[in-house]
């Protein structure tokens, strides 16, 4: 099978998405997340992407990379925990999708920061920026 590429399906999209959600939440580059998982940061693009498939073994090495275990990149798939039925797997809550803003980088980027801070008030003084820039964008 080489040189022969394996097209993306939605399993490996939904892998590759919350592999960038990791990263990013993490603070990590792909040149960071690449140089300790011992591949090239386009290769880490291609996995985020779903371009390329992630073998087990590479998934194992990057949830350990993330400080993550491998369940983390499978939370939100229907039909991935063994009590799961038709009936719970329609009750399911809301799948994030690209327009989600909480799967956005800037998102994520914001969060990371935010929590960053160090100090109750810190976190507050900010809270209150956002609202009120908010409150003067929707007038």
């Amino acid at each position: 099978m080489a040189g022969k590429t394996v097209s993306s399906n939605a399993i490996d999209q939904h892998i590759g998405r919350r592999l960038q959600l990791r990263r990013t939440m993490m603070g990590m580059s792909l040149k960071d997340l690449a140089r300790e998982c011992g591949v090239t940061f386009q290769q880490v693009q291609k996995y985020e992407n779903a371009d390329n498939r992630i073998s087990a073994s590479r998934l194992f090495e990057i949830g350990l990379a993330l400080q993550t275990p491998v369940s983390f990149f499978f939370v939100g798939l229907p039909g991935n925990m063994p009590d799961e039925t038709k009936a719970t797997r329609s009750m399911r809550a809301h799948q994030p999708n690209d327009d989600d803003p909480l799967v956005r980088t800037e998102s994520l980027e914001l969060i990371r920061l935010y929590w960053k801070l160090q100090s109750d008030k810190q976190r507050a003084a900010i809270m209150e920026m956002l609202k009120t820039f908010a409150a003067t964008t929707a007038e």
